[in-house]
């Protein structure tokens, strides 16, 4: 077989007033691209880069990496005559105004091999009930480095909160949490009071009325809550119910996506600021569409979990109102 020799990379220039403030370096090799972002911008928070749908790889005050194949991140591929082009677009999501959002291409072009021809049958697999998925929650430490000392929390404290799904035989996946509401029962009695925290398809409510907020992804397979502890159930054990989902990260929509409302910006999208109109719904209501999930056991798309239990106490500090 003819080896696969890599020709050239093309990269579309940035526009001269981006060029002021970052440079971007393209590595393109025959099946994998690095992509090296340096920002000059002291106000830029690099872990909100996206290559297609692919958080980076690592990521520092200073610059974002990106080291992935052509088969992930969405890339496209387009044969022209003689070359064999693969293309995405870099974002980045922002709500500071010293530091706006953006999209700017990137594009990989090799000369076509003499023996390349398509392929009969490329799969496409499902993101739904392929292989085996695993999910789980539960409470951590303040930096989210390792599993909770305690399971106390005085009220007014954060509550750091990570799910994640295990996605070993899967292609990537986007942790969700659907729905968390907090009751003083493990099991959901219809008539039990609970508190909602996250409603309407993905919204963190609790958010509206706290300092409770989503943490940047570290993997698109984890999510972090930092859960601002209230007075529900004040003393008592608590347990949170969620709705964990994996979805496909390109699918995102009103009723798949994680919001949480920014004081001074209003419902921000986690996983790409640009796109917060998704989140706009989460005033109203948020309509709900037929999906193709699977809840039984402990294996699927969505998975109902419970964690806790766990207590609040009145802290001495601060009055809260919620």
């Amino acid at each position: 077989m003819m080896a696969f020799f890599w020709q050239r990379a093309v990269v579309l220039s940035l526009a001269a007033a981006m060029l002021v403030y970052a440079d971007m370096k393209l590595d393109c090799r025959p099946d994998s691209v690095t992509v090296v972002w340096t920002e000059g911008r002291s106000q830029a928070d690099l872990s909100l880069f996206r290559l297609g749908s692919c958080f980076p790889t690592s990521f520092s005050a200073t610059q974002a990496v990106f080291r992935v194949d052509f088969n992930d991140c969405n890339f496209r591929r387009l044969v022209t005559g003689d070359y064999l082009m693969y293309s995405n677009d870099l974002t980045y999501g922002s709500s500071d105004s010293q530091s706006p959002a953006f999209t700017h291409p990137v594009v990989c072009a090799f000369a076509r091999p003499k023996d390349w021809y398509p392929m009969i049958y490329d799969p496409v697999f499902s993101t739904h009930g392929v292989g085996h998925l695993v999910f789980h929650i539960g409470l951590m430490n303040d930096d989210f480095s390792g599993p909770a000392e305690s399971t106390t929390f005085a009220l007014g404290s954060f509550i750091p909160i990570m799910a994640s799904v295990s996605q070993k035989t899967h292609q990537p996946l986007l942790l969700l949490l659907e729905e968390c509401v907090a009751a003083t029962t493990p099991e959901l009695q219809p008539d039990s009071p609970s508190y909602p925290i996250i409603g309407n398809q993905g919204c963190l409510v609790d958010s509206r009325m706290s300092g409770s907020k989503f943490e940047p992804r570290q993997k698109s397979s984890e999510l972090q809550l930092s859960l601002q502890a209230f007075r529900f159930g004040l003393g008592q054990e608590v347990f949170i119910h969620c709705k964990l989902v994996a979805w496909d990260p390109n699918g995102l929509d009103s009723t798949k996506k994680a919001c949480h409302y920014v004081k001074e910006h209003g419902w921000e999208l986690l996983d790409n600021y640009a796109y917060s109109t998704l989140c706009d719904c989460c005033d109203s209501d948020c309509k709900s569409r037929r999906t193709r999930s699977i809840e039984s056991g402990t294996h699927g798309v969505s998975q109902n979990a419970v964690l806790g239990p766990l207590t609040i106490t009145d802290g001495t500090s601060d009055t809260f109102s919620w």
